[in-house]
């Protein structure tokens, strides 16, 4: 079984976190999504998630791509993943690109998958705020 695992934080849910979670499970067996924490985007990330943990949690587990999902704590926990689950591939938005190379000397290969071009959180929270509607 090929064993695939990417990281995210995955608040106000979109086709564009399912287009690539769906590419993600093209390249294995068994997807597990490490979901970043409250505590963790807000220390680390400096982010306030719309969606509670939980309620996120709950959204992507319902997917039928995901297979389980795990909570983000800290940057660090990556190598202990790889190990503790077994993982054959590490996949992430190729925002990332080259950031997560050194995973590679763990024993896995490292994926960057192209993000879907005409959509984001962050879009979606600035077209909220300004009023904009999405076609």
């Amino acid at each position: 079984m090929k064993r695939i695992i990417t990281y995210g934080t995955f608040d106000l849910l979109h086709y564009g976190h399912i287009n690539l979670l769906k590419r993600a499970k093209e390249l294995g067996d068994y997807l597990i999504v490490v979901l970043s924490t409250d505590e963790f985007n807000l220390n680390e990330k400096n982010k306030k998630c719309y969606f509670s943990y939980e309620k996120r949690k709950a959204l992507l587990e319902s997917i039928r791509y995901v297979d389980l999902v795990i909570p983000e704590t800290c940057w660090e926990q990556k190598r202990t993943d790889i190990h503790e689950y077994h993982i054959d591939t590490f996949v992430i938005g190729d925002d990332w690109k080259g950031k997560f190379d050194y995973l590679a000397e763990e024993g896995c290969e490292v994926v960057y998958l192209s993000r879907t071009p005409e959509i984001s959180t962050t879009q979606i929270k600035q077209d909220i705020m300004s009023g904009q509607k999405k076609q």
